[in-house]
């Protein structure tokens, strides 16, 4: 993890431990590490996350719901993956935040 900021490692290491079915979003995230205010910077750590470290990045979203655009994961992929993970889906493309919280 040689080149990262101390706080990209501290991201990547929370990442990491986010479940299958589960996400969490970059507020959350910044949120959790004691950096309310910097959810940008979390967005920012997630476009750089090296690929040997194998996270899974899939699980990272905006307040939204949103997906990543195309060009992060591919047109589709990030969904898939979550849906396979049991993630409900809005009609928007969005999560359904209601439906998840509701299990």
């Amino acid at each position: 993890m040689n080149g990262m900021t101390e706080f990209e490692k501290r991201v990547y290491t929370l990442v990491a431990t986010i479940p299958p079915g589960k996400v969490l979003t970059y507020g959350q995230i910044a949120l959790l590490l004691g950096e309310p205010n910097r959810s940008r910077h979390v967005g920012r750590a997630m476009a750089m996350a090296p690929e040997f470290m194998c996270l899974p990045c899939h699980r990272v979203v905006n307040a939204k719901g949103e997906m990543s655009p195309p060009e992060v994961f591919g047109a589709g992929v990030q969904r898939h993956r979550l849906e396979s993970e049991g993630m409900p889906f809005r009609e928007n493309g969005c999560i359904d935040w209601k439906r998840l919280r509701a299990r």
